[in-house]
């Protein structure tokens, strides 16, 4: 039985006061049945891996470098998050895909680097409105996960997926609960192409996910959990989602 995983993406949100509170609400809240962890921005790394020293919430970075070191001016190493004690790494993330035009090679390289330093990369792929509408949503999502598969070989049973449609996040819209199964399960007959863990592995859920539809979505079998933007930011609504868990 794998047991759901809930994480927060603060994207670019937070500040010392925002932080202490956010965090102090979801200590106070817990504990939970899910597994639970929160990605913040770089600066506040320390601060929330002080802060939830000793506590059953985990936390992560939202990206890093495909590099493990160098003239690379503004980005992080892998090894420098795993030095700090970060468990997660989120890469790929559509804000990433579309604004920095990161690749899927690029992707995966990331994911690759995560694991070498025994980081979770949380993999997201997803789909634009234009490709869903042009019947476009199980070529593009396979097409991004197979760039993983092979770049990360047998570890691949080692990352978390998360399935983001793009057109439902921060919009409001969310893809049902039929839709979001639907693709889950596409990407688990792919992954149990690759490895006899693939049963094993989480794929989440990130598309405007909200207290009064997280459990109709986590529900479904082969959705495992959520990757939760803003929702996350408040520590009563992420603490319900984690509940239905």
């Amino acid at each position: 039985m794998r047991r759901k995983l809930v994480v927060g993406n603060w994207k670019m949100h937070g500040s010392h006061a925002a932080n202490a509170q956010l965090l102090g609400g979801l200590q106070a809240a817990a504990p939970w049945i899910a597994e639970v962890a929160v990605c913040a921005p770089f600066p506040y790394l320390a601060e929330v891996a002080l802060a939830l020293q000793g506590s059953e919430i985990a936390w992560g970075a939202q990206d890093c470098s495909a590099h493990e070191s160098g003239a690379h001016t503004g980005e992080v190493s892998a090894g420098m998050l795993a030095e700090f004690g970060c468990r997660y790494v989120i890469v790929g993330h559509s804000e990433r895909r579309a604004a920095h035009r990161e690749t899927d090679q690029l992707v995966a390289d990331k994911a690759k680097v995560a694991l070498g330093h025994r980081l979770t990369p949380i993999v997201c792929v997803g789909e634009t409105l234009e490709e869903r509408e042009a019947g476009r949503t199980h070529d593009v999502v396979k097409r991004q996960m197979s760039a993983v598969i092979h770049t990360v070989a047998h570890c691949i049973s080692q990352v978390v997926v998360a399935y983001e449609p793009v057109w439902a996040i921060g919009t409001g819209k969310t893809a049902s609960p039929e839709q979001a199964q639907a693709v889950h399960a596409l990407l688990r007959a792919q992954l149990q192409a690759a490895t006899a863990h693939a049963g094993d592995m989480r794929i989440l859920y990130g598309g405007s996910v909200k207290p009064d539809n997280a459990a109709e979505l986590f529900a479904q079998p082969d959705i495992d959990g959520g990757l939760i933007g803003g929702a996350s930011l408040k520590a009563v609504d992420f603490a319900a989602i984690c509940r239905a868990g």
